[in-house]
């Protein structure tokens, strides 16, 4: 099976969408849109999240040692785009966000968002697995439908 259709058939799968924050070396904020993310454990309270072995939030966060799972609402589209541009493309001006325990950026209106410290990372195949380890979260924004992705495009959920 080639890339493409593996992707093709893995869009079939509905996703929250995210965005991954953390801290670079300059203590500027970083980010990046990611759709692999899950609980891993309960006890201890562990996520995932993939990231991809050229991401410059990959490289942060394992400096810094922390990141944030932010659930984008499905109000945040315009973010979610924003933040899947690479390296410089992202620009931190016009994004509202605070900072959380560890330094790490919170952005407001998320519908959920999970602070974490870097547990471990495994590099697999063009990506890596983070496992963070749960420090906090904020469901202030839960009142607010996700951001879902489904098939290449955004989709909402329908009661």
């Amino acid at each position: 099976m080639n890339p493409e259709e593996f992707r093709h058939a893995l869009s079939h799968f509905a996703t929250g969408v995210t965005v991954i924050t953390s801290v670079g070396q300059q203590g500027e904020p970083v980010g990046t849109t990611a759709s692999a993310v899950a609980s891993l454990s309960l006890e201890p309270p562990l996520v995932l999240a993939c990231l991809a072995q050229t991401s410059a939030t990959l490289a942060s966060l394992r400096d810094h040692g922390a990141f944030a799972i932010n659930v984008l609402s499905a109000e945040q589209r315009t973010l979610s785009s924003h933040f899947a541009r690479s390296g410089s493309g992202v620009s931190w001006e016009t994004v509202d966000y605070r900072l959380g325990a560890d330094g790490v950026p919170l952005l407001s209106g998320a519908h959920a968002i999970v602070e974490c410290t870097l547990e471990r990372s495994l590099d697999e195949g063009d990506h890596a697995i983070v496992i963070g380890r749960l420090l906090a979260t904020d469901l202030s924004g839960s009142g607010l439908p996700p951001l879902l992705h489904y098939r290449g495009a955004y989709a909402a959920l329908v009661s």
